[in-house]
């Protein structure tokens, strides 16, 4: 196991920054268990980390941090039960290539792939989808080393109290080592991407919603114009977009592009109105036929800020417009589209999509711009709505919130009490969530 004294840690979008008192590599699951015993006998709490992706401190310690660069690789791909074991540490887009590799593939996923397997699953990470819900629902089993440093093996039928917990865990029930998922013969997704203008959007959000598999839009504020994307199975063949224009759409206008766009408009603010009138205006309607994770996935290189939260699916609409009321009324400068998607109720005890049908409501900002006025406005209109904020996104919610949000919170803290009665995987993230 490779060690290293203490070095600051910063997340991707570099709001959280951390000094553990020691790092360490594993590269065994014996290993991860020890770094973990070795931790609770020298009095130093744990928190195991990913690629940082999360905007909150939820992997932040001041104790040991645990690194998964070595804890990586595909164990077993069972092609009888069709599923697929991974080390924690594996990155989703090793885990799709892969796949892919194999002719297999996960049913849903987000729309970034840089994140490890553990740190998008820990923290609820989804994407949209009709019947097809988060990454965390497609586990079928998971590996989890505890306070005490032995190994938990848990599933629907092995432990299923922390099954039902686990899958989306925040790192509070212990350092997750390996993931089984569910997977299924690879396939191909037609992708159907619109401009369309939000009142459209808005009267027509259940039927788009009911007729595609997956259906997401971005809003631009400041206009009245969005950009749709319908996902749907296809039975080919592939067409994905040619090398040219694929560039210009994914690489120069929606990171190039927008990079300079959002670096003007974070140092003249005035200009972001007018700027978001013509960009959205450049938009043009494509359809595109490739893989799974070619077409849900994105690079996603201008870095940002976000909050998100989940309301009821029949709410997001009229959330959606107190949201526009909102920039429109105000001061505010928003130069990143508003992200609406949506996942159909889970029986994940955390899972922002327990036991709800539900929609998403995402908002950005570019690093290095004030954030706080417009996602404090936001989330008092989403908590309105009763709306649940994703666990690794800016949100200002504590546990007496989440006691009345989640239904199974009660259970989620029990087993954490005796999993973990002396918090070593404790941080002040998961004080002020999960209360003491």
């Amino acid at each position: 196991m490779s060690g290293a004294s203490s070095s600051t840690w910063r997340n991707w979008a570099g709001n959280v920054t951390a000094r553990p008192v020691r790092e360490v590599s594993p590269a065994s699951v014996a290993e991860l268990a020890d770094a973990v015993r070795r931790a609770a006998e020298d009095g130093l709490k744990v928190k195991a980390v990913g690629t940082g992706h999360s905007f909150t401190t939820a992997a932040a310690t001041d104790g040991v941090l645990i690194r998964p660069d070595l804890l990586t690789g595909i164990r077993e791909i069972d092609r009888t039960a069709m599923t697929v074991t991974v080390e924690a540490g594996t990155p989703l887009k090793r885990l799709n290539a892969v796949l892919a590799r194999e002719g297999l593939s996960l049913t849903n996923m987000g729309d970034i792939m840089e994140q490890t397997v553990a740190g998008a699953t820990s923290t609820g990470t989804h994407g949209t989808g009709r019947d097809s819900a988060s990454i965390a629902a497609q586990i079928t089993g998971l590996e989890l080393i505890t306070a005490d440093g032995s190994l938990l093996t848990c599933s629907a039928k092995e432990n299923p109290e922390v099954f039902a917990a686990a899958r989306i865990g925040l790192g509070a029930l212990g350092v997750v080592s390996a993931l089984t998922f569910a997977v299924e013969p690879e396939f191909l997704l037609t992708a159907r991407e619109e401009p369309m203008t939000f009142d459209r959007v808005a009267s027509e959000f259940d039927a788009l919603h009911a007729e595609n598999e997956h259906f997401e839009f971005y809003w631009f504020p400041h206009t009245g114009n969005c950009n749709t994307k319908r996902n749907n199975r296809s039975a080919g063949p592939a067409a994905p977009p040619g090398r040219v224009s694929g560039w210009i759409e994914d690489e120069f206008m929606s990171n190039g592009l927008f990079q300079v766009v959002c670096s003007l408009g974070r140092a003249v603010p005035a200009t972001i109105p007018a700027i978001a009138k013509v960009s959205s205006r450049a938009l043009s309607a494509r359809t595109y036929t490739d893989i799974p994770y070619k077409v849900f996935t994105s690079p996603r290189r201008v870095r940002f800020v976000e909050m998100e939260y989940a309301v009821p699916r029949e709410a997001v609409v009229a959330a959606l417009r107190e949201v526009r009321a909102l920039v429109d009324r105000s001061g505010l400068r928003v130069s990143f589209p508003v992200e609406v998607r949506t996942a159909p109720a889970d029986d994940i005890a955390l899972s922002t999509a327990s036991g709800r049908d539900t929609a998403y409501i995402a908002v950005h900002m570019y690093r290095g711009t004030p954030y706080q006025a417009y996602f404090t406005a936001v989330e008092r209109i989403m908590t309105a709505h009763a709306g649940r904020p994703h666990w690794g996104k800016v949100h200002t919610r504590d546990a007496e919130y989440f006691a009345e949000a989640y239904p199974r919170f009660g259970e989620f803290t029990a087993l954490r009490d005796r999993l973990d009665p002396d918090r070593l995987f404790g941080n002040a993230y998961l004080r002020r969530v999960l209360g003491d």
